[in-house]
C-alpha cells in the first residue's frame, strides 16, 4: 500500500494522508477526478470495483466518502473529497469510470444536495422531485409544513436536468430526454408480482421489445439512516433486520463486527460458530425463497409450495433459538442475544439429510423443463467488466464469472476454518444466475455440516457496557449477504450516537443493471431477468 500511497502523491501533492489502516486519503475536489480515473487504469493499481459511495455533511462543507477494491491486487483504498462551495455543492461525475455510481450520485443528490458534474441524469432517486430540502444534511428542517404529507401523485418527469462543464470551467444546465413523446411507455409496478416489492419499472416497449427501463425507487423509504443518528449503537441493531429481511441475520452480523472492530472487541469461538451457522441457514432459506418466486415468476406454481414447503423447516428453527421468524434480532455487540436451543443441533443434521433429495426433485419439476431452458438461457446477458463495474456482487456477480464472496475474501465467523467451494459460472445469463444459486445451496449444506457437531463450549455472549462510544474515526465492515456484499460504514465522533452511517446495499447494483440486462430484449424476458437478480426492495430503499 506504501506504493500506492506514492502514486497517489505523485499525481495529486495536496492530498492527505487521512488514515494508513485502511488508506484512507483525503482529495481536493478539482484533481479528483482525473485520479479516480488513473486508480481504475493504472495496471499496477487497478481499482475496478467501487464497493460503497456514502455523502457526509463535513459541518462547513459537503462530501463524499469512496471505498474501493481492485479485483485484482486485493487492494482496498478510501477516497474523501469536499464540495468546495456548501451553498452550490458541486463534484465530478465518476459514472463513466465506475457504472454503479449511477445511481449512487442520484442518491447523494437527494439526501445532501451534492450535484455531480457530467451525471446524465439528476433527478432524485428516493424523495419526491418537488421535495424541499436534503434530509440527511445536519441542518435539514423537518417541520412537516415545508414537506407536507401529498396525497397526490407526483408529475411523471420526462426530461431530467443534467449538469457540464464548459471548456472554460462553467458548469451549465442542459436536459437529458428520457422519454421522447410519441414512444410508448408502460408501468411495470409499483403494485407487481413480479417487481417483488413496491418498484417501478417505467418500460419504453417498441411492440414487445422492451427499448429502455427506468427505475423508480422510494416507495417504501423508511429513512433508517436518518434515524440511526439519533439511535445508540444497541439501538441501530434491530433496524438491520430490517433492511433485506431475507438477509437478516447477515446483515446485523456486519454491523455487529463493525463496532465490535471500533471497540476491539474479540467474541468467543462459541459465538463464532453460532453466527456463522446462522448465516448459513439464512442464505438457505433466502435461497429457498428465491427459486419459489422465480419459478413462479415463469408460471410455474407448484414449485412455488415446494419451496415454500422446505423454507418452514428453516423457520421453525429461527423461531426455537430467537423467537422470531424473520425478523430475528439475534446478534448483538459481543455475541448473541441467548444461546442456542437444545434442538437445533439435531434439527440441522435431520435438514442436511432431507433437503439433497428435495433439490433433486427441484431440478426435475424446473430446471429440466424445456420451457424454463428456454426463457432462462443465452437471456439477460451481464459481462464480468460489467458486474464489477456495477458493483454486482452475490449470486449474480459470481454467474458472470467474478470470484466476489466476501468469506473468501475477508473471512470473519469461522469460514477460514471451513472448506466450502465459491461457486462461480461463466454463462453470466439468467441460467448461470439461476444455478449459482441451486449449487450454492448444497455449499451451505456443507458449511453447516462441517459447524454443527463442533460448535465449542464457552460463552455466548461478552459483557459490554450499556453506554457505547465508539472512538472518533471511520468504520467499515462487510459481509457476503444472501444478494451479495452487504457493507456498513461508521463515522463516529465520539458520542453514543454515530454521526453518519451508510448500509451498502447489494440490492441497489441489482436493479441499476436491469436497464443493460433487458434491452432489446422481450417483455417477458425482463421478468426472468428481474427474477434472477434476486432484489429485496426495502434494502434497496434504505
Amino acid at each position: 500500500m506504501e506504493k500506492i500511497k506514492n502514486r497517489i502523491l505523485e499525481v495529486v501533492p495536496e492530498a492527505v494522508v487521512v488514515s494508513e489502516a485502511p488508506l484512507t486519503v483525503s482529495v481536493p475536489p478539482l484533481p479528483f477526478y482525473d485520479l479516480a480515473r488513473r486508480l481504475r487504469d493504472d495496471e499496477d493499481m487497478r481499482f475496478d470495483y467501487l464497493v460503497c459511495m456514502t455523502g457526509v455533511d463535513e459541518g462547513e462543507s459537503l462530501g463524499v466518502v469512496y471505498h474501493l477494491r481492485s479485483t485484482v491486487y486485493g487492494h482496498e483504498l478510501v477516497l474523501r473529497t469536499a464540495a468546495l462551495d456548501r451553498e452550490n455543492p458541486e463534484l465530478a461525475s465518476v459514472v463513466d469510470i465506475w457504472a454503479t455510481a449511477n445511481l449512487n450520485e442520484r442518491e447523494v443528490f437527494d439526501f445532501f444536495g451534492i450535484r455531480f458534474i457530467n451525471h446524465p441524469d439528476m433527478r432524485r432517486l428516493f424523495l419526491r422531485n418537488d421535495w424541499v430540502g436534503y434530509p440527511l444534511r445536519k441542518d435539514y428542517n423537518a417541520d412537516e409544513k415545508i414537506n407536507p404529507v401529498r396525497l397526490e401523485s407526483e408529475e411523471t418527469i420526462d426530461v431530467a436536468p443534467a449538469y457540464e462543464a464548459s471548456r472554460d470551467g462553467e458548469v451549465e444546465e442542459i436536459e437529458h430526454v428520457l422519454f421522447k413523446e410519441g414512444e410508448y411507455v408502460v408501468n411495470i409496478g409499483p403494485q407487481h408480482p413480479a417487481t417483488h416489492g413496491v418498484l417501478r419499472f417505467r418500460v419504453q416497449l417498441d411492440g414487445e421489445i422492451v427499448r429502455k427501463v427506468d427505475v423508480n425507487c422510494g416507495y417504501i423509504h423508511r429513512g433508517i439512516e436518518k434515524m440511526c443518528e439519533s439511535l445508540t449503537y444497541p439501538q441501530m441493531l434491530a433496524l438491520t433486520d430490517r433492511l433485506d429481511y431475507l438477509s437478516a441475520h447477515q446483515n446485523r452480523h456486519a454491523l455487529c463486527l463493525c463496532i465490535e472492530d471500533a471497540l476491539q472487541i474479540e467474541v468467543p469461538e462459541r459465538v463464532k460458530y453460532i453466527r456463522t451457522i446462522m448465516d448459513e441457514l439464512t442464505r438457505l432459506q433466502s435461497h429457498l425463497l428465491f427459486w419459489s418466486t422465480f419459478c413462479m415468476d415463469l408460471g410455474a406454481l407448484t414449485a412455488f409450495f415446494y419451496g415454500f414447503r422446505d423454507r418452514e423447516k428453516i423457520l421453525d428453527m429461527f423461531e426455537e433459538t430467537c423467537g422470531g421468524r424473520l425478523i430475528m434480532n439475534y446478534n448483538v455487540v459481543g455475541g448473541v442475544m441467548q444461546d442456542i436451543h437444545p434442538n437445533l443441533v439435531h434439527r440441522i443434521k435431520d435438514f442436511i439429510k432431507y433437503l439433497p433429495p428435495m433439490l433433486k426433485e427441484y431440478h426435475e419439476v424446473f430446471t429440466g423443463n424445456i420451457i424454463a431452458q428456454q426463457r432462462m438461457k443465452g437471456i439477460g446477458l451481464l459481462s464480468r467488466e460489467d458486474a464489477i463495474s456495477y458493483g454486482v456482487t452475490g449470486p449474480s456477480g459470481r454467474a458472470s464469472g467474478w470470484a466476489c464472496d466476501v468469506r473468501k475474501i475477508h473471512p470473519y465467523g469461522v469460514y477460514d476454518k471451513v472448506d466450502f467451494k465459491e461457486i462461480v459460472r461463466e454463462d453470466g445469463d439468467v441460467f448461470g444466475r439461476y444455478m449459482v444459486r441451486m449449487e450454492e445451496i448444497l455449499q451451505s449444506l456443507h458449511i453447516l455440516e462441517q459447524l454443527v457437531d463442533n460448535i465449542p463450549e464457552g460463552d455466548f455472549a461478552v459483557k459490554t457496557k450499556p453506554i457505547i462510544r465508539l472512538p472518533e474515526g471511520n468504520y467499515f465492515r462487510s459481509v457476503e449477504a444472501s444478494r451479495g456484499e452487504f457493507g456498513v460504514y461508521i463515522e463516529s465522533r465520539g458520542d453514543k450516537f454515530p454521526y453518519r452511517v451508510k448500509f451498502r446495499s447489494p440490492g441497489l447494483p441489482l436493479v441499476s443493471v436491469v436497464d443493460l440486462l433487458a434491452r432489446d430484449g422481450k417483455i417477458a424476458d425482463l421478468i426472468a431477468v428481474g427474477g434472477s437478480l434476486d432484489y429485496v426492495v426495502p434494502d434497496i430503499d434504505r
